[in-house]
């Protein structure tokens, strides 16, 4: 599958969860959030302490995301990002896609074994998508 494909795929989901989002606008879990919200997507941020994110509600793991969370966004250390994938093939994702930093080769490893549509070449959401910082 192209990167495009990829893409329109990840993007086809009708809600988006992401996974390492953060209340301070400075970092790259705020702008990655506020980047899906400006291009219309439907929007659930996993957050174990905070109850509300940018005005959404958060939930505290990806355990608790809605079935239609069918792609994650994922912006974490690399060693979270390895229990993160899990816990998202547990729940029956499909689609994941790692911002630049979050890789790790074992977590690569493990979509590509479970057969989930994986991003993790560098793509960035804030480019694909195009993000105005406002």
């Amino acid at each position: 599958m192209t990167i495009k494909k990829q893409l329109e795929t990840f993007l086809a989901s009708p809600v988006i969860a992401i996974v390492g989002v953060s209340n301070n606008r400075n970092k790259f879990g705020n702008k990655i959030l506020r980047c899906y919200l400006e291009n219309d997507r439907q929007v659930v941020p996993v957050h174990p302490a905070q109850k509300e994110i940018e005005g959404i509600e958060c939930v505290t793991s990806v355990a608790e995301l809605p079935d239609t969370a069918e792609s994650i966004s994922v912006i974490t250390p690399p060693r979270i990002t390895e229990q993160v994938v899990e816990m998202a093939a547990a729940k029956g994702i499909r689609n994941v896609w790692m911002q630049p930093g979050a890789e790790s080769p074992a977590a690569i490893h493990f979509c590509r074994e479970q057969g989930i549509n994986l991003i993790a070449d560098g793509t960035c959401v804030l480019v694909e998508l195009g993000f105005s910082d406002h």
